[in-house]
């Protein structure tokens, strides 16, 4: 079993800032991806900033130059620093982890945090 567990949310005043965490636990072999999705209230869940298993970034396109995502490998842990928040960053935040848990490929798996609420006040 693998746990994934957010913390940093909050209530924020736009243009404000918050550092989210995941700290990735349990029997971990290697994460091959990790990174950061967010669900509106009446919307798709959808991709915020995500390490892929190539070591890059992807970010969506609404929060380039606010977001940035980062990770200590050492302690399975990923971060997202958002700066600039506006009211339209208000979700859910879900942490999102690729994981391998064995040598075998059908160990590698989807892992999903219980998420962190994010509100951004006008």
């Amino acid at each position: 079993q693998v746990q994934l567990v957010e913390s940093g949310g909050g209530l924020v005043q736009a243009g404000g800032s918050l550092r989210l965490s995941c700290a990735a636990s349990g029997i971990i072999l290697r994460i091959n991806a990790m990174g950061w999705y967010r669900q509106a209230p009446g919307k798709q869940r959808e991709l915020v900033a995500a390490f892929t298993s190539g070591g890059s970034t992807n970010y969506a396109d609404s929060v380039k130059g606010r977001f940035t995502i980062s990770r200590d490998i050492a302690k399975n842990t990923a971060y997202l620093q958002m700066n600039s928040l506006k009211p339209e960053d208000t979700a859910v935040y879900y942490c999102n982890a690729d994981v391998a848990t064995g040598m075998l490929a059908t160990t590698r798996r989807d892992w999903w945090g219980q998420g962190t609420q994010v509100t951004v006040s006008s």
